[in-house]
């Protein structure tokens, strides 16, 4: 019984801890990523680096793309493919992508269009 309990109170704590990053309002992202860049990962399609205009422009190193906000969502549109929008937290400089409650993907903001794209 002992055994149960410590392995519930150690469930609990890492749940807490996974409930304690909120997900950001739509008025969040834009004041926190609009004009800024964003550098990281995703776990479909790897790294990325975009600057995210505040005209809803998307720039990366050879491609543009769509942005904006919807409710609490970011959305994103590339070339011919359909939209796809994520929820998003925000940690100081950090970003995680959440789609379906599932962390998609990471990033850092980085202030600015330091690549000039």
């Amino acid at each position: 019984m002992r055994k149960i309990f410590c392995a519930s109170v150690i469930y609990l704590a890492m749940l807490g801890s996974t409930l304690a990053a909120e997900t950001a309002s739509g008025e969040q992202i834009m004041s926190t990523i609009s004009g800024n860049t964003v550098q990281g990962s995703m776990m479909a399609s790897g790294a990325y680096t975009e600057f995210y205009s505040a005209d809803g422009t998307i720039k990366g190193k050879d491609y543009s793309g769509k942005w904006r906000v919807d409710g609490d969502k970011m959305c994103f549109t590339y070339g011919t493919d359909p939209e796809g929008c994520w929820n998003v937290t925000i940690d100081a400089n950090q970003v995680t992508w959440v789609k379906a409650g599932t962390e998609d993907g990471t990033g850092t903001i980085v202030e600015g269009n330091p690549n000039n794209f």
